[in-house]
């Protein structure tokens, strides 16, 4: 074909034009990444890391620069309504990556955008921590397919419009990486990589101040390495050896392979248990400042190279003490965060069917924050439910707060008389009688209790707190995440327990291969599976349409006359106009409530989102049956 002189001089330019505004944005933030890297490293290094920030942008493939231009012009893409996501295991829904790009039709089918693929670089075959423990960041184990299947299913994404999102575990490597390789064989350079020891003095000192992080399976934060006859900071496992980011070749090479990624296609890096990446002795070794330095650094080098991508961060705390990790306006650091105390006070408040609790973490929710943070929120994932709650406010509200974790764990294992629930424990601690709960969300929320019993009466109201779970997910400021297989109600899975290889780790009950058999069931709306696929479609479908429903609202909560039910209003961020609030109305009750929602001003009739009808809480109580949700829109005055 014969290209147009403008066509070829547009082919030109091009090349021209990328580099100017990659060397714009490296000039503007290199006078900071000086700075920074000076604070933790002085002048060692710092020249090698621009060097290698500029080799990866000039490997950058023409159609990330312009999605890099293209993001640039909308910076806060991520906080849109049309931002929803799913988080899924590869072998578990598809198999491999191959295969995984085949099924991308179900995704569009629900209308996911922001797919969490969890972990999936090379591993130990065994001993991984379901892929938590990375021998090699930057290419795909062999168990998913060939790194070319893995960059193939990254371009198909995109020209669906999902964002792909990777686990970039920061704090350790597995004990087969090949700097713990080298370690062990005796080379210094890679033992400096890590935190390696003679004998226990320095690590006794270590302990006397930094707790365990799991005491029951994992007890203590060090392992003796008998080929090296050194002990080794293992923070999460033995096989998880910690990397000592005072060495600034660590810190390079991570950046390094952050950007290696990100010229393969993945937009989106969740950046695992970030608070422990600096170690200091004589401290908790936990959320140092030093940790937001790197997170800096980190972000700079995204924007400089990469800038469409974006880092979430898991720090699994309440959003009080996660918010710092957003960084400030002139310095931000995670674009996203985690709310784990909205997924604990949701599933705290079904049991209780007692919505203070959650109305206060709502209001509790840091609101000075930079105006591209964005939570990010979620019902269920891979991990285990733990009850983080606020205990202080649960005093108040006259709940004794051990006795209340005692109810709660014993309310979804399903022991609790009169519960509906079914799942497991994890991390049980029979000396402090501490432990986490685990199951699918439908399991959870009573299904799979009602189908044993073949209780029709009780399917129906487990249907309809799944729904309502997801219905609040879906209106809660942020990015909504679905865990596989809960969009189609499947139960849990006892199979783990046979499995030498799995059965020492209940989450393994919700870690399940995905049941495309029952998802054929998708379309009858007279099946459980159908019920709920079609809709939670609907609520992403709704969701998608109000921008109200993105993520740079602000919530403001608004007091019922009911304990079970919550209002609040969903404000954006530029305008008090009454007519740019979105009320999100809903009862955690198995009972029809009839609520006085104190509006504190006249605002006429609203017009309910998820079902057309309308209501007007200025002229009487608002109707809410057991378990509903409400999505209320402001209808104009004329």
């Amino acid at each position: 074909m014969q290209l147009t002189n403008m066509q070829w001089r547009l082919q030109m330019e091009a090349p021209s034009m990328y580099r100017r505004d990659f060397e714009i944005r490296r000039d503007a933030a290199k006078d900071e990444m000086l700075r920074l890297f000076r604070s933790l490293y002085g002048e060692t290094g710092f020249d090698r890391l621009m060097t290698m920030v500029r080799s990866r942008w000039e490997d950058r493939p023409r159609s990330l620069r312009e999605l890099d231009r293209s993001r640039s012009e909308n910076p806060r893409w991520y906080q849109g309504s049309s931002m929803v996501g799913m988080m899924l295991y590869v072998e578990l829904f598809a198999g491999n990556f191959k295969a995984m790009q085949e099924k991308l039709g179900y995704l569009a089918e629900l209308s996911i955008t922001y797919l969490h693929i969890l972990p999936v670089f090379t591993m130990p075959s065994d001993a991984n921590d379901g892929g938590y423990a990375v021998s090699d960041f930057t290419s795909i184990d062999a168990r998913f397919g060939t790194d070319e299947d893995f960059d193939a299913f990254a371009n198909a994404c995109h020209e669906q419009g999902i964002s792909v999102c990777l686990d970039f575990v920061l704090n350790h490597t597995s004990d087969e990486h090949a700097w713990a390789v080298g370690a062990r064989e005796g080379d210094a350079s890679c033992q400096a990589r890590y935190f390696t020891f003679p004998d226990r003095t320095l690590p006794d000192a270590y302990e006397r101040t930094v707790n365990e992080v799991f005491p029951v399976i994992a007890p203590g934060n060090f392992t003796h390495d008998a080929r090296m006859d050194r002990w080794v900071l293992t923070t999460f496992n033995r096989y998880q050896w910690d990397l000592n980011y005072g060495n600034s070749d660590v810190f390079i090479d991570m950046a390094d392979a952050l950007l290696h990624m990100a010229n393969r296609g993945v937009d989106i890096f969740r950046f695992d248990a970030i608070p422990y990446i600096w170690k200091e002795w004589g401290t908790s070794c936990r959320n140092l400042r030093q940790v937001h330095t790197l997170l800096r650094m980190f972000r700079l080098v995204l924007e400089i190279a990469a800038p469409s991508c974006i880092i979430k961060g898991e720090v699994v705390m309440a959003p009080q003490e996660v918010a710092p990790y957003f960084g400030t306006e002139e310095a931000p650091e995670c674009h996203l965060l985690y709310n784990v105390s909205l997924m604990v006070e949701l599933w705290n408040t079904l049991a209780t069917r007692d919505a203070r609790m959650l109305r206060s973490s709502l209001e509790a929710l840091p609101t000075a924050i930079p105006e591209g943070a964005c939570w990010v929120n979620y019902v269920r994932c891979h991990d285990d439910i733990g009850w983080g709650f606020d205990e202080k406010r649960a005093r108040e509200l006259h709940f004794d707060p051990f006795l209340h974790k005692q109810f709660l764990i014993s309310f979804y294992e399903g022991s609790f008389p009169g519960s509906f629930s079914r799942g497991r424990l994890y991390e049980a601690d029979p000396k402090t009688r501490d432990a986490r709960n685990c199951g699918t969300c439908a399991s959870l929320c009573g299904l799979e209790k009602a189908t044993e019993e073949y209780d029709g009466y009780q399917t129906e109201l487990a249907l309809k707190r799944v729904v309502l779970l997801h219905g609040f997910l879906m209106a809660a400021p942020g990015i909504p995440v679905i865990y596989s297989g809960d969009e189609i109600a499947q139960l849990n899975n006892y199979g783990y327990a046979n499995d030498t290889n799995r059965s020492m780790d209940s989450r393994n009950i919700h870690r399940q291969p995905f049941d495309w058999e029952i998802a054929q069931k998708r379309d009858d709306r007279g099946s459980p599976e159908g019920i709920i696929f079609s809709r939670v479609k609907h609520l992403i479908l709704t969701r998608m349409q109000e921008n109200l429903l993105g993520g740079g609202t602000r919530p403001k909560v608004l007091a019922t006359d009911d304990d079970g039910t919550l209002c609040i209003a969903l404000i954006d961020r530029t305008t008090e106009d009454p007519q740019g609030i979105l009320l999100v109305v809903a009862n955690f009750t198995e009972h029809q409530k009839r609520i006085t929602i104190k509006l504190g001003r006249p605002s006429g009739r609203y017009r309910d989102l998820i079902q057309g009808k309308t209501v007007d809480p200025d002229n009487g109580p608002v109707t809410l049956g057991p378990y509903e949700l409400l999505l209320l829109r402001g209808e104009r005055q004329t």
